[in-house]
Protein backbone atom coordinates (compact mmCIF):
# COMPACT_ATOMS: atom_id res chain seq x y z
CA UNK A 1 0.00 0.00 0.00
CA UNK A 2 1.39 3.52 -1.01
CA UNK A 3 1.94 5.90 1.55
CA UNK A 4 -0.96 8.20 -0.18
CA UNK A 5 -3.58 4.85 0.31
CA UNK A 6 -2.52 4.82 4.02
CA UNK A 7 -3.41 8.56 4.71
CA UNK A 8 -6.58 8.15 2.62
CA UNK A 9 -7.57 5.22 5.24
CA UNK A 10 -6.41 6.83 8.14
CA UNK A 11 -8.81 9.86 7.07
CA UNK A 12 -11.46 7.56 6.71
CA UNK A 13 -11.05 6.06 10.22
CA UNK A 14 -10.87 9.43 11.94
CA UNK A 15 -14.54 9.91 9.90
CA UNK A 16 -16.10 6.71 11.47
CA UNK A 17 -14.95 7.86 14.80
CA UNK A 18 -16.62 11.47 14.14
CA UNK A 19 -20.09 8.95 12.60
CA UNK A 20 -19.91 6.54 15.08
CA UNK A 21 -23.59 7.52 16.15
CA UNK A 22 -24.73 7.09 12.53
CA UNK A 23 -25.24 4.20 10.06
CA UNK A 24 -22.14 3.80 8.20
CA UNK A 25 -22.62 1.10 5.29
CA UNK A 26 -19.88 -0.26 3.43
CA UNK A 27 -21.45 2.34 0.07
CA UNK A 28 -21.13 5.44 2.54
CA UNK A 29 -17.63 4.54 3.73
CA UNK A 30 -15.92 3.74 0.05
CA UNK A 31 -17.58 7.13 -1.34
CA UNK A 32 -16.17 9.18 1.25
CA UNK A 33 -12.66 7.69 0.29
CA UNK A 34 -13.08 7.87 -3.44
CA UNK A 35 -12.81 3.90 -4.22
CA UNK A 36 -15.24 1.22 -5.07
CA UNK A 37 -16.69 -0.99 -2.23
CA UNK A 38 -14.46 -3.89 -3.14
CA UNK A 39 -11.04 -2.15 -3.79
CA UNK A 40 -12.11 0.37 -0.56
CA UNK A 41 -12.59 -2.74 1.63
CA UNK A 42 -9.07 -4.29 0.32
CA UNK A 43 -7.40 -1.87 1.09
CA UNK A 44 -9.09 -1.21 4.48
CA UNK A 45 -7.92 -4.70 5.49
CA UNK A 46 -4.52 -4.33 4.25
CA UNK A 47 -4.12 -0.77 6.68
CA UNK A 48 -6.11 -2.15 9.60
CA UNK A 49 -6.20 -5.89 9.47
CA UNK A 50 -9.87 -5.95 9.68
CA UNK A 51 -13.00 -5.38 7.26
CA UNK A 52 -14.43 -2.62 7.30
CA UNK A 53 -17.98 -2.59 8.87
CA UNK A 54 -16.23 -5.63 11.29
CA UNK A 55 -13.59 -2.47 12.61
CA UNK A 56 -17.39 -0.11 12.91
CA UNK A 57 -18.62 -3.01 15.04
CA UNK A 58 -15.70 -3.12 17.38
CA UNK A 59 -16.13 0.65 18.03
CA UNK A 60 -19.29 0.50 19.01
CA UNK A 61 -18.65 -1.54 21.49
CA UNK A 62 -16.23 0.58 22.78
CA UNK A 63 -18.57 2.77 22.56
CA UNK A 64 -20.95 0.35 24.64
CA UNK A 65 -18.16 -0.10 27.67
CA UNK A 66 -17.74 4.17 27.83
CA UNK A 67 -21.32 4.24 28.36
CA UNK A 68 -21.28 1.46 31.14
CA UNK A 69 -18.62 2.87 32.52
CA UNK A 70 -19.68 6.57 32.34
CA UNK A 71 -23.71 7.01 32.18
CA UNK A 72 -26.46 5.00 34.30
CA UNK A 73 -28.26 4.29 30.94
CA UNK A 74 -29.92 0.49 31.16
CA UNK A 75 -28.44 -2.56 29.17
CA UNK A 76 -30.97 -2.27 26.57
CA UNK A 77 -31.11 1.70 25.95
CA UNK A 78 -26.66 0.98 25.58
CA UNK A 79 -27.63 -1.52 22.94
CA UNK A 80 -29.69 0.40 21.25
CA UNK A 81 -27.54 3.47 20.99
CA UNK A 82 -24.92 1.34 19.84
CA UNK A 83 -27.57 0.07 16.82
CA UNK A 84 -28.36 -3.59 18.31
CA UNK A 85 -32.09 -3.71 18.52
CA UNK A 86 -32.25 -7.14 20.75
CA UNK A 87 -31.47 -7.02 24.26
CA UNK A 88 -29.92 -10.74 23.77
CA UNK A 89 -28.38 -10.14 20.67
CA UNK A 90 -26.38 -7.33 22.04
CA UNK A 91 -25.31 -9.23 25.46
CA UNK A 92 -24.40 -12.35 23.30
CA UNK A 93 -21.72 -10.22 21.26
CA UNK A 94 -20.53 -7.99 24.35
CA UNK A 95 -20.19 -10.79 26.25
CA UNK A 96 -18.18 -12.87 23.40
CA UNK A 97 -15.87 -10.07 22.66
CA UNK A 98 -15.00 -8.07 26.13
CA UNK A 99 -15.34 -11.57 28.62
CA UNK A 100 -17.97 -10.53 30.83
CA UNK A 101 -21.34 -9.44 30.70
CA UNK A 102 -21.83 -5.91 30.40
CA UNK A 103 -23.95 -5.96 34.08
CA UNK A 104 -20.71 -7.46 35.20
CA UNK A 105 -18.39 -5.17 33.55
CA UNK A 106 -20.53 -2.65 34.78
CA UNK A 107 -19.33 -3.60 37.92
CA UNK A 108 -16.11 -4.27 37.67
CA UNK A 109 -14.70 -0.79 38.21
CA UNK A 110 -13.45 -1.78 41.97
CA UNK A 111 -12.52 -5.08 41.22
CA UNK A 112 -10.50 -3.89 39.13
CA UNK A 113 -8.78 -1.51 41.16
CA UNK A 114 -8.06 -4.54 43.36
CA UNK A 115 -6.41 -7.03 40.82
CA UNK A 116 -4.06 -4.58 40.04
CA UNK A 117 -2.95 -3.85 44.14
CA UNK A 118 -3.02 -7.78 44.07
CA UNK A 119 -0.87 -8.07 40.62
CA UNK A 120 1.54 -5.58 42.79
CA UNK A 121 1.83 -7.70 45.34
CA UNK A 122 2.79 -10.70 44.00
CA UNK A 123 5.92 -12.06 44.28
CA UNK A 124 6.36 -14.78 42.61
CA UNK A 125 6.05 -15.16 38.56
CA UNK A 126 6.61 -17.62 36.63
CA UNK A 127 9.39 -17.43 34.62
CA UNK A 128 9.27 -18.04 31.16
CA UNK A 129 11.53 -21.13 30.35
CA UNK A 130 14.97 -20.58 28.11
CA UNK A 131 14.95 -23.00 25.11
CA UNK A 132 16.10 -23.71 21.70
CA UNK A 133 13.29 -22.87 18.85
CA UNK A 134 11.23 -26.12 18.52
CA UNK A 135 7.67 -26.70 16.95
CA UNK A 136 4.63 -25.69 19.16
CA UNK A 137 6.70 -22.99 20.85
CA UNK A 138 6.48 -19.04 20.60
CA UNK A 139 8.37 -17.01 22.35
CA UNK A 140 10.24 -13.65 22.04
CA UNK A 141 10.83 -10.65 23.91
CA UNK A 142 8.84 -7.64 24.54
CA UNK A 143 10.36 -3.87 24.51
CA UNK A 144 8.83 -0.59 24.43
CA UNK A 145 9.27 2.98 22.93
CA UNK A 146 9.23 4.64 26.50
CA UNK A 147 9.71 3.60 30.19
CA UNK A 148 7.35 1.61 30.98
CA UNK A 149 6.60 0.05 34.87
CA UNK A 150 3.94 -2.31 35.28
CA UNK A 151 1.96 -5.42 33.83
CA UNK A 152 2.09 -6.41 30.41
CA UNK A 153 -0.76 -8.43 29.12
CA UNK A 154 -0.11 -10.58 25.84
CA UNK A 155 -1.31 -13.25 24.15
CA UNK A 156 -2.18 -15.16 21.07
CA UNK A 157 -5.59 -14.44 19.44
CA UNK A 158 -7.75 -15.98 16.18
CA UNK A 159 -8.44 -12.68 14.89
CA UNK A 160 -6.22 -8.92 14.68
CA UNK A 161 -7.71 -7.26 16.97
CA UNK A 162 -7.44 -8.14 21.41
CA UNK A 163 -11.49 -9.53 21.54
CA UNK A 164 -12.49 -12.71 23.32
CA UNK A 165 -10.21 -14.15 25.89
CA UNK A 166 -6.48 -15.41 24.12
CA UNK A 167 -6.03 -18.89 22.63
CA UNK A 168 -3.17 -18.26 24.70
CA UNK A 169 -2.35 -15.82 27.05
CA UNK A 170 -0.15 -14.58 30.08
CA UNK A 171 1.19 -11.95 32.24
CA UNK A 172 4.20 -10.19 32.41
CA UNK A 173 5.86 -8.36 35.59
CA UNK A 174 7.97 -6.19 33.19
CA UNK A 175 9.79 -5.88 29.61
CA UNK A 176 11.65 -9.19 28.85
CA UNK A 177 10.79 -12.42 27.64
CA UNK A 178 7.88 -14.40 26.86
CA UNK A 179 6.82 -17.89 25.67
CA UNK A 180 3.46 -19.83 25.15
CA UNK A 181 4.43 -24.05 24.76
CA UNK A 182 2.32 -26.67 23.72
CA UNK A 183 0.14 -24.08 21.23
CA UNK A 184 -1.33 -25.88 19.11
CA UNK A 185 -0.87 -26.42 14.95
CA UNK A 186 -3.19 -23.23 13.82
CA UNK A 187 -2.99 -19.81 12.93
CA UNK A 188 -2.33 -16.84 15.46
CA UNK A 189 -2.56 -13.28 16.18
CA UNK A 190 0.00 -12.02 18.84
CA UNK A 191 -0.88 -8.84 20.83
CA UNK A 192 -0.03 -7.40 23.98
CA UNK A 193 -0.92 -3.66 26.01
CA UNK A 194 0.28 -2.82 29.11
CA UNK A 195 -1.44 -1.14 32.73
CA UNK A 196 1.30 0.98 34.39
CA UNK A 197 1.22 0.65 38.20
CA UNK A 198 -1.02 3.11 40.05
CA UNK A 199 -2.82 3.58 36.59
CA UNK A 200 -6.69 4.17 37.76
CA UNK A 201 -9.36 1.55 36.69
CA UNK A 202 -11.30 3.62 34.61
CA UNK A 203 -7.84 4.08 32.17
CA UNK A 204 -7.39 0.25 31.58
CA UNK A 205 -11.24 -0.52 31.70
CA UNK A 206 -11.10 2.24 28.84
CA UNK A 207 -7.69 1.58 27.40
CA UNK A 208 -7.16 4.20 25.13
CA UNK A 209 -4.30 5.67 25.97
CA UNK A 210 -2.17 2.15 27.47
CA UNK A 211 0.87 1.35 25.70
CA UNK A 212 0.29 -1.58 22.94
CA UNK A 213 1.66 -3.90 20.08
CA UNK A 214 -0.31 -6.33 17.50
CA UNK A 215 1.50 -8.59 14.95
CA UNK A 216 -0.10 -7.29 11.55
CA UNK A 217 0.98 -10.62 9.89
CA UNK A 218 0.19 -13.82 11.15
CA UNK A 219 2.36 -16.69 13.15
CA UNK A 220 1.27 -19.59 11.33
CA UNK A 221 2.41 -22.42 13.55
CA UNK A 222 3.09 -25.91 12.36
CA UNK A 223 3.55 -29.44 13.70
CA UNK A 224 7.26 -29.54 12.43
CA UNK A 225 9.04 -26.08 11.93
CA UNK A 226 9.52 -24.05 15.11
CA UNK A 227 8.57 -20.64 14.49
CA UNK A 228 10.80 -17.37 14.74
CA UNK A 229 11.38 -15.93 17.65
CA UNK A 230 9.07 -12.54 18.23
CA UNK A 231 9.94 -9.13 18.93
CA UNK A 232 7.80 -6.85 20.16
CA UNK A 233 7.85 -2.98 21.11
CA UNK A 234 4.83 -1.68 22.70
CA UNK A 235 4.39 1.80 21.48
CA UNK A 236 1.62 4.50 21.94
CA UNK A 237 -1.93 3.92 19.91
CA UNK A 238 -1.88 4.47 16.24
CA UNK A 239 -4.84 5.55 14.37
CA UNK A 240 -4.93 2.22 12.83
CA UNK A 241 -4.88 0.24 16.03
CA UNK A 242 -8.11 -1.63 16.42
CA UNK A 243 -9.80 -1.12 20.15
CA UNK A 244 -8.97 -3.81 22.91
CA UNK A 245 -12.14 -5.06 23.72
CA UNK A 246 -11.07 -7.57 25.81
CA UNK A 247 -11.54 -6.75 29.45
CA UNK A 248 -8.41 -6.51 30.83
CA UNK A 249 -9.22 -6.77 34.51
CA UNK A 250 -11.05 -10.40 33.30
CA UNK A 251 -7.33 -11.37 31.99
CA UNK A 252 -6.05 -10.13 35.60
CA UNK A 253 -8.54 -12.76 37.06
CA UNK A 254 -8.04 -15.51 34.98
CA UNK A 255 -3.87 -14.81 35.47
CA UNK A 256 -4.17 -15.10 39.32
CA UNK A 257 -6.85 -17.64 39.37
CA UNK A 258 -4.72 -20.17 36.61
CA UNK A 259 -1.28 -19.06 38.65
CA UNK A 260 -3.23 -20.58 42.24
CA UNK A 261 -3.82 -16.98 44.02
CA UNK A 262 -7.06 -16.95 44.69
CA UNK A 263 -6.42 -16.13 47.85
CA UNK A 264 -5.26 -12.79 46.67
CA UNK A 265 -8.57 -12.02 44.65
CA UNK A 266 -10.31 -12.45 47.94
CA UNK A 267 -8.08 -10.54 50.25
CA UNK A 268 -9.20 -6.98 50.20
Amino acid sequence: MTTAAYTEIDEVIAYIHKHIDEPLPLSRLAKYAAYSPYHFSRLFKERVGLPPLYYVSALRLQKAKHLLLHTHLNVRDIGLEIGQQSLGTFTTRFTERVGMTPAEFRNSKHRADELLHSLRELDEWSAPPLSLPEPGRVEGTVRAEQPFEGVILIGLFAKPIPEGFPLYGTLLPSLGPFSFANVKPGTYYLMATSVAWGMQAIDFLLPHTTLRFRSLEPIVVTPHTPVPHQQLTLHPPRPDDPPILISLSALMGRFLCENGRQDLLIRH
